[in-house]
């Protein structure tokens, strides 16, 4: 793969190869000549010298936005952000090599699209993806209805660039390939096996505490291994979160109001001049009239099984007699009574069954072809071996039901009254638990077992959310905006006055320019925006107004981007030097000593390991260890080590019996796997090359 490995440096390599591929390419245009990415106003990116349209942007966030309505906005901006550098990166690319497509080719990728190629509006009558078809889409689009047009011109673009991508891919995997000598090779390092006898001194055998590591030598690493530790520009920032949430007086007042509606009430009729007695839950006639007056959960008339119930009071629940409450109870955010309406005993069933279907039977697999008579005779066969003693209906549902739930031994799960056509239905309810027997219906016959049964219940439940008051939420307010008064006022530290008053601190580390959600407070774009102002500086402090809540929040480091301070980077850089320099002394201070001796003077004992590979470098209860392995690989049998550097500590090692894997006749079939794990690499690994030899130039934070 030397042109995966040196396209940073040497891209003229890579289009000289492609170059040389496309000996016959032709260059022509597509479904629109129109410039969709047209160069209006200021850019949100610049890639290599190439703008990036913020106009042109905002229409694909827009469209990417009504697509994905789920997504928030910044999850929408980054994701057509990625798309965008990608088609810059690799259009320079195609721009350099001369790599087009004619409408031709575009019609035959869009064939491969199952989006595309699997409806039936783009089908002729053989199922096949129909070219002409598509065409006359794409005409009519155009001519009746303008809107979706230009939302299909968004989809061409991205379709020419992705056929155009797909075709760039596919010339560099035409250069990629692996001999017979590398498949072999391949064969020998996954199947060559050795087996050591060896001591491992660990690192952890020296305390880190005696490893002294200075400022100096930490800059030093740093500069030496400057690709390890770039940073973009970020911000540390920390905030106490008032959230808005009920009080113990509002719980209180919640259920006092619930505990009301139980019984009847009596208010006066201006109408009648008469007092009138209201219902109450307790003797309400109406149940779904009352709840959709006084209960923020409505009336579900639907009868439920004990695991469709609250878990915490489900036991409790299913022992009410009709007619019955109970409550008030909280659940979650709710405080609830709930009665009992109705029970059906046995009104769930749980049964598995074996479905032999025939030719012409209602949604029979085409691959069925034996007859209704022939069907009859082995679902009566089935039927018997299913009434053994010993029968494991699993088995023989997996083995022989027609039917999709064959994988899950025939499991039907739990279903109510109803809910099967009636032949099934009727067994199934008038049936036993335990009970099997057969039943024909439209889509065959059917040997039922009846696993389970169970009770189902109606139940009303009057419910009340849960919310802060008024006065609740005014308090909040008040402390938010004096913590946020003092904060600023005050010579304490913002830490040492949130402690004071028992409020919480939250840190978060390394934010960066474009991130959107904030752990303990998820997405709040507009902290992360006020903490990369140029005017805010470290120590700032500012309240925010947020949904369901407030937040404080400090901004308390910056990182510019370049090299990582020494200060920022030890975290990385000591564990490194200290195991240098733990290595260093453990081979020092036992220098040409025998294994044995290694053993006893550092109170270790020695280990051995079997069948170890250069593909599978683990040592037994060592580690991944690929210099100590590959090091025994190129040693004897009967050879021993020197003292060998490796992950998790010093190791001496004795070769005790090397095993080669056999020879084979040919080694195509791993020259083959080779090959495919390289071109499986390649979209991926040349893109990232590219990517990384870019000037990028990101504006995103400029804009959103």
């Amino acid at each position: 793969m030397a042109i995966l490995e040196n396209i940073r440096k040497r891209t003229t390599v890579l289009i000289l190869i492609i170059g040389l591929a496309l000996f016959a390419f032709v260059i022509s245009g597509v479904f629109t000549n129109g410039d969709v990415n047209g160069k209006v106003g200021s850019s949100i990116a610049e890639i290599n010298g190439e703008e990036i349209s913020i106009d042109a942007f905002r229409q694909k966030v827009d469209v990417a936005s009504r697509r994905s309505a789920n997504a928030s906005t910044m999850q929408t901006v980054n994701q057509v952000y990625d798309q965008e550098v990608r088609n810059a990166v690799l259009g320079q690319q195609f721009t350099d090599l001369g790599v087009d497509i004619e409408q031709d080719q575009i019609l035959n990728y869009i064939s491969t699209i199952p989006s595309y190629s699997q409806s039936p509006q783009f089908q002729n009558e053989s199922g096949v993806f129909d070219q002409n078809k598509f065409r006359n889409f794409v005409a009519e689009l155009k001519m009746n209805n303008p809107e979706q047009y230009n939302l299909w011109l968004q989809d061409e673009q991205a379709i020419v660039q992705s056929a155009k991508q797909q075709t760039y891919f596919n010339l560099i995997k035409a250069g990629v390939g692996a001999t017979l000598k590398e498949g072999e090779l391949d064969y020998k390092l996954a199947n060559d096996k050795i087996d050591i006898k060896y001591v491992r001194i660990p690192f952890t055998s020296i305390a880190d505490s005696t490893i002294a590591v200075s400022k100096s030598e930490i800059q030093t690493y740093i500069n030496n291994h400057k690709e390890d530790f770039k940073q973009e520009p970020a911000r540390d920032i920390q905030f106490v979160y008032f959230q808005e949430k009920a009080s113990v007086a509002d719980e209180s007042a919640v259920k006092e109001a619930i505990t009301k509606l139980m019984d009847n009430t009596v208010e006066y009729n201006a109408q009648t001049d008469k007092n009138d007695t209201i219902a109450g839950f307790k003797t309400a006639t109406n149940m779904m009239a009352f709840l959709d007056r006084n209960s923020d959960i409505k009336f579900d008339t639907i009868y439920k099984s004990k695991k469709q119930l609250p878990a915490k009071f489900a036991d409790t629940l299913m022992t009410l007699q009709v007619g019955e409450m109970f409550g008030p109870y909280r659940d979650g955010d709710f405080f609830k009574v709930s009665k009992m309406m109705d029970r059906k005993p046995n009104g769930s069933v749980k049964a598995s069954h074996i479905l032999i279907a025939y030719a012409g039977a209602q949604r029979a697999n085409p691959d069925v072809t034996r007859t209704k008579e022939e069907a009859e005779a082995e679902a009566k066969r089935l039927l018997t071996e299913a009434k053994k003693k010993d029968a494991k209906f699993v088995e023989l549902a997996r083995d022989n039901s027609d039917g999709p739930s064959a994988p899950n031994g025939g499991d039907l799960g739990y279903f109510q009254e109803g809910r099967m056509v009636p032949a099934f239905n009727d067994f199934a309810f008038a049936n036993k638990v335990g009970t099997v027997g057969m039943v024909e219906t439209d889509f065959g016959f059917h040997i039922i077992k009846i696993d389970d049964k169970e009770d189902v219940v109606q139940v009303a439940t009057l419910a009340r959310e849960i919310e802060p008051s008024e006065e609740t939420t005014n308090k909040l307010f008040t402390d938010a905006t004096k913590f946020e008064m003092e904060s600023i006022e005050s010579s304490k530290a913002f830490s040492d006055l949130a402690k004071e008053n028992e409020y919480l601190v939250r840190p978060v580390n390394k934010i960066k320019a474009t991130d959107e959600n904030l752990p303990g407070l998820s997405a709040q774009r507009n902290i992360v925006q006020w903490a990369f102002q140029e005017d805010v500086k470290v120590g700032d402090i500012k309240r925010f107004d947020l949904t369901g809540g407030y937040a404080v929040a400090q901004l308390t480091k910056t990182y510019q981007e370049g090299l990582m301070s020494v200060e920022d980077a030890s975290a990385l850089v000591l564990p490194k030097l200290r195991k240098e320099r733990k290595a260093a002394q453990i081979i020092e201070a036992n220098k040409g000593k025998s294994i044995e001796d290694l053993a006893k003077d550092n109170n270790v004992s020695a280990s051995t390991a079997s069948a170890l590979t250069v593909k599978s470098p683990t040592i037994p209860g060592a580690g991944s260890e690929p210099a100590v392995v590959g090091t025994a690989f190129a040693m004897k049998e009967g050879a021993t080590s020197d003292l060998i550097e490796g992950n998790t500590g010093v190791y001496k090692l004795t070769v005790t019996k090397k095993t080669e894997a056999p020879k084979l006749d040919n080694y195509s079939m791993y020259a083959t796997s080779v090959k495919s794990s390289r071109e499986s690499r390649v979209n991926t690994a040349v893109y990232e090359a590219l990517k990384d030899a870019s000037v990028i130039e990101d504006k995103r934070a400029s804009f959103y």
